[in-house]
């Protein structure tokens, strides 16, 4: 059966939901909850995304994400293959986590009443799935969201979360937590009466059924975007080649300002061994920043298999010598070089 298309462009946003296989839960504990979090937090730094609002749930999870790159469908399959990876190896399983694929909603991201439908019905997931009782508990007790990271006090929020657009979008400032707080808050009574509990479903049917969410106007201009996509084509997905070509591209920048740090052109690096310390180092710096696989890596570096750069990357991590620790260092602090 054919797959829908996934469409991507820079600038996109998007609420992303998935649910675990058979809807068996994807997080056992607190644990699991912060691997989660620091692998999206390598799927932001890898991709460039601007990440607005989550929360986790026993057996799914919810993003509103913007990617300044459209690089959807490469961050996402990063993030759950990587994830994935890592919960099976905690606890000792194999086999599937996720259930098929992610749904992935395109916002309009340039009517602001659409980011505040989105991020309130994913900050309001808690108190909708009954895991604080609305007018007896704060939705803030609920750690495993980014509504915490949104208020004052509530601990330091993560680097990485965007907090202007969802406030904005409500007219508030970005210091003006105490107003976002009353107007969550007050949402989470509303779930406690019918007509709230009512309303709130009208604003989000098309959340839940529909693969936009946004002015008639912009639901046009996606269609004519799909248009584009699918012209001429007939078994290529969509995301293969467009995404390939995008990784190849963001992969090139990085190498070029790489290889400018190290005082190395296209020729002294051709001219270096396989192993090389300064390709083991590439190795890991392209592996970490963006989403080309290993293959490529290897083909572009001149390392041989690809086997080669899974052993560079676990070489640099587990045991750099001086050698290898001062290559990192140039290429992470290139102003430590001016100044010596």
């Amino acid at each position: 059966m054919a797959r829908a298309l996934r469409l991507e462009y820079p600038g996109a946003v998007y609420h992303v939901m998935a649910r675990g296989n058979q809807g068996q839960p994807i997080f056992r504990d607190d644990r699991d909850r912060r691997v989660f979090l620091d692998t999206l937090a390598e799927a932001h730094a890898k991709t460039g995304w601007r990440i607005h609002a989550y929360v986790l749930m026993g057996n799914h999870y919810h993003l509103l994400l913007e990617t300044p790159e459209g690089n959807l469908v490469a961050g996402m399959q990063w993030l759950q293959s990587t994830y994935t990876l890592r919960y099976n190896a905690r606890h000792e399983v194999f086999g599937h986590l996720f259930q098929g694929r992610y749904k992935a909603v395109i916002v309009d991201g340039g009517a602001d009443r659409y980011f505040q439908v989105v991020s309130t019905y994913i900050h309001l997931n808690p108190a909708r799935s009954g895991l604080i009782k609305p007018g007896q508990e704060r939705l803030a007790a609920y750690r495993w969201s980014s509504y915490p990271g949104y208020l004052n006090g509530a601990g330091q929020p993560p680097v990485w979360l965007c907090r202007e657009r969802v406030l904005g979008s409500l007219g508030l400032g970005p210091r003006d937590t105490q107003g976002y707080a009353a107007y969550v808050e007050g949402r989470v009574l509303e779930l406690g009466l019918k007509s709230g509990r009512k309303e709130l479903a009208g604003e989000w049917a098309a959340l839940r059924r529909g693969w936009y969410l946004g002015e008639p106007g912009f639901g046009e201009q996606l269609q004519a975007r799909l248009a584009g996509a699918v012209k001429g084509r007939r078994r290529e997905s969509h995301s293969g080649p467009a995404r390939a070509a995008h990784d190849a591209a963001a992969a090139e920048q990085q190498l070029t300002a790489a290889l400018k740090r190290l005082d190395l052109s296209e020729a002294s690096l051709t001219e270096l061994p396989k192993g090389a310390p300064e390709k083991v180092v590439l190795a890991a710096w392209l592996r970490e920043r963006t989403t080309v696989s290993l293959r490529w890596v290897a083909e572009r570096l001149g390392m041989g298999h690809y086997t080669r750069v899974t052993q560079a990357v676990s070489r640099l991590k587990l045991r750099p010598g001086r050698r290898l620790r001062e290559i990192k260092s140039r290429l992470e602090n290139p102003a430590e070089k001016e100044t010596k």
